[in-house]
């Protein structure tokens, strides 16, 4: 049995996986915002209180282990072992894959929760079987993962997959130098294509207030404001991923995220990527993904392949 942990700034959740995908237990917390140590413990404890579940049901024998990945809203710096470009900032610069490990006596695995989500779909979701896989996570942020063959790609930075902080390709006049980003530069894929930044165009355009989902709506009653703001947005993701298919060239690009429930995006970004393909024709699809909200911990899980050993 594996266990993965959705690390995030407001809940943790743990899910117990069979080898063969199934789901067996499933727990969620809230998150301990701001308290490194408490935050370890509390995780500690999750995989503890899943463990005994699991045994009681199973009749296993009390030192029956499992196998734990943990998805993080950041990476680990190959370079000092601590964690770096975490949104939950109290994990920054911590060696929490070391105190993972003290505290449940056991090798821990760790990853990008967008590349969990990535690992998820490729596995068993909406990508399974794809030799290339790239998984977008759009929502509060704008996330990407890269699976070859079944296996994430980190890269020598831990910073595979990282889209969203490129600038935005072939930006129009009105389009640059583009918004200020937290990473400190302007006018990167995620000040434009992010749930934020979608609302921020509607406001801009003299649109209400309003969230992504409810611009969505308002296009799908026929409002030309909301409308001409959806379709702005598709040709900046359209020329967005383009440049991610001009380099990976992805059998299957995986759409997760508060907006991927934006149905029209599935259908009209593939419309408008071709100009920007350097390709005869593009043979790529962009599909929604298969688990939604639990392929990152879904993901967590897969981070240990089947009966693999704790020391590999």
């Amino acid at each position: 049995m594996r266990i993965g942990i959705d690390l995030g700034g407001t809940k943790i959740e743990a899910l117990a996986l069979a080898d063969d995908g199934r789901e067996i237990e499933r727990r969620r917390i809230a998150a301990p915002r701001g308290d490194y140590d408490h935050t370890v413990r509390a995780v500690r404890d999750l995989v503890a209180t899943i463990e005994n579940a699991v045994r009681a049901c199973r009749d296993e024998a009390p030192e029956a282990r499992s196998r734990v990945g943990v998805g993080i809203p950041g990476v680990i710096s190959p370079a000092t072992g601590l964690v770096k470009n975490a949104n939950s900032t109290w994990l920054n610069g911590r060696p929490l894959a070391d105190d993972l490990a003290s505290a449940l006596g056991r090798r821990v695995r760790l990853a990008n929760d967008a590349n969990c989500f990535a690992l998820s779909e490729a596995t068993d979701g909406a990508a399974a079987g794809a030799a290339i896989v790239f998984g977008v996570i759009i929502g509060t942020g704008t996330g990407g993962g890269v699976v070859v063959n079944g296996r994430l790609v980190v890269g020598a930075n831990a910073i595979g997959g990282e889209w969203g902080h490129n600038p935005l390709p072939a930006p129009a006049d009105d389009e640059r130098p583009g918004p200020l980003c937290y990473c400190g530069r302007s006018g990167c894929i995620e000040t434009f294509l992010s749930g934020p930044a979608l609302a921020r165009e509607f406001a801009a355009l003299g649109g209400d207030a309003i969230d992504a989902s409810a611009i969505a709506a308002l296009a799908e009653r026929g409002d030309q404001r909301a409308t001409a703001c959806l379709e702005r947005y598709e040709d900046r993701f359209a020329r967005a991923i383009a440049s991610i298919i001009n380099v990976l060239d992805p059998e299957v690009i995986v759409l997760g995220g508060g907006l991927s429930n934006i149905t029209r995006l599935l259908d009209r970004v593939p419309q408008l990527w071709g100009p920007h393909v350097f390709s005869d024709r593009v043979d790529t699809r962009l599909v929604r993904a298969r688990h939604g909200d639990s392929s990152g911990v879904r993901g967590a899980a897969w981070l240990w392949p089947a009966a693999a050993p704790e020391n590999t």
